[in-house]
């Protein structure tokens, strides 16, 4: 099922070369001259009012000392008399009776009622089914400590993990299961439950993929109501820009990447957060990194993906391999690198936030990290520091069983830069 925004239309019609006499260049109210050069011609820009419409609008409402503004009123729209015999009100309440603290919702149901599904299936886990003694135990954990230690921070928290494997085991109920008191822990606001989605082996099939998904959802929202769900992912064939040969191979390559696949778990809202790397090697078709990353995030807008749900960025780069901070980058790269990796998603790309990976290990055992060994000095965690107005949009992934230094430490300075994190268990 193709499910998108009516506004995708005119792009796809712009897109196939077919006119729309209202966006062409011809409009009056028409600003796409002021794009940059090299904007594919199916972004397009129109005043909602110019700006000659724009001062006759001020004066308008400002002549005579704000006199229209003062005289505006909201329209005070209709009003039906009930009393009336020869009048029909609706009746919005189930048995037209006021209820009062621990009475029945609904006809049938006791201590308050529970919200059933339609097959009377209970559609959500009561968060006081979770024992304090699986709350208590969880808080030990090397990960609720890590939990802890990010939430005294002020950072807002995910767990991240992944449930694919359980998925495909059969275990899906229970592996969320012992989820939930993780979760439940204070400061969590939700859960990543997969990576690389329909980019790593995991799954051969495009309807094995939407089954995990539909079900790991499902089981999610029933087990921890209120909590935001998250998947990362990659959309190889979005760096390809308008290159046909480029879009045909990466097609045949990450076949399961099908972009309305992957709306389609926005739009049925399993998904509250997509979180997509910036791709992969498209050298071979002669297109750079800012080219695809542009790319990318050129066809996310005209997806429609925000409307549904935050996209965020995901980027490993800035965490790189130096054993000592002689090895640092110097700070004019890690300038240039923050406005490629970071400014240019938030500000012309519209991703909600940035995710970046600040420490992780290689195949062969090297440790890559976006700060100096043991939190030494390093130009790239300097400039980082200094994000301060984009603080609350900067995540990072933390594995506890792995730290640089100690819990408290790390978070500690994670949080000088992350306003989120996403614990790894």
């Amino acid at each position: 099922m193709r499910l998108r925004p009516i506004l995708v239309i005119g792009l796809t019609l712009s897109l196939l070369g077919v006119g729309v006499p209202a966006w062409s260049q011809d409009d009056p109210k028409s600003c796409n001259d002021l794009m940059a050069d090299g904007t594919p011609a199916y972004v397009m820009c129109r005043w909602m009012a110019t700006p000659d419409q724009v001062e006759d609008i001020v004066r308008f409402w400002s002549n005579n000392d704000n006199q229209n503004m003062q005289a505006a009123n909201p329209p005070t729209g209709y009003h039906a008399d009930c009393s009336d015999p020869a009048n029909t009100c609706p009746n919005d309440t189930p048995d037209s009776e006021a209820h009062g603290d621990g009475d029945p919702d609904v006809p049938g149901a006791e201590d308050g009622g529970t919200p059933e599904c339609a097959n009377g299936d209970q559609c959500f886990v009561d968060p006081s089914e979770v024992s304090k003694q699986d709350l208590a135990k969880a808080e030990k954990t090397t990960g609720g400590q890590a939990v802890k230690a990010a939430a005294s921070n002020g950072m807002r928290v995910w767990i991240d993990t992944e449930l694919a494997d359980d998925w495909k085991a059969g275990k899906l109920d229970e592996a969320v299961k012992e989820l939930a008191p993780l979760a439940y822990q204070d400061g969590v606001v939700g859960v990543r439950f997969a990576t690389q989605l329909g980019y790593n082996q995991t799954f051969t099939d495009a309807d094995e993929l939407d089954k995990f998904v539909a079900e790991a959802s499902a089981a999610l929202r029933k087990t921890l109501p209120g909590k935001r769900l998250a998947a990362h992912t990659v959309m190889p064939v979005f760096g390809c820009g308008a290159n046909d040969a480029c879009k045909t191979a990466m097609t045949e390559k990450y076949p399961l990447l099908n972009p309305d696949r992957v709306g389609a778990w926005l739009a049925k809202g399993q998904l509250d957060q997509l979180a997509l790397d910036s791709g992969t090697d498209y050298s071979t078709w002669k297109i750079d990194t800012a080219t695809a990353q542009r790319n990318q995030w050129i066809q996310v807008r005209a997806h429609a993906w925000d409307a549904y749900a935050q996209i965020a960025a995901e980027d490993a780069s800035f965490a790189a391999a130096q054993p000592s901070q002689d090895a640092a980058q110097p700070s004019q790269d890690a300038t240039k690198a923050i406005t490629a990796r970071i400014a240019t998603p938030l500000q012309d790309a519209g991703a909600s936030s940035v995710t970046l990976w600040t420490r992780w290990q290689d195949q062969q055992g090297q440790v890559h990290r976006a700060y100096g060994e043991k939190w030494g000095a390093n130009a790239t965690w300097d400039q980082l520091k200094k994000l301060t107005a984009v603080h609350a949009r900067l995540a990072t992934i933390y594995d506890p069983a792995n730290p640089e230094a100690d819990q408290a430490t790390d978070l500690k300075n994670l949080s000088a830069v992350f306003g989120q994190v996403l614990i790894h268990v």
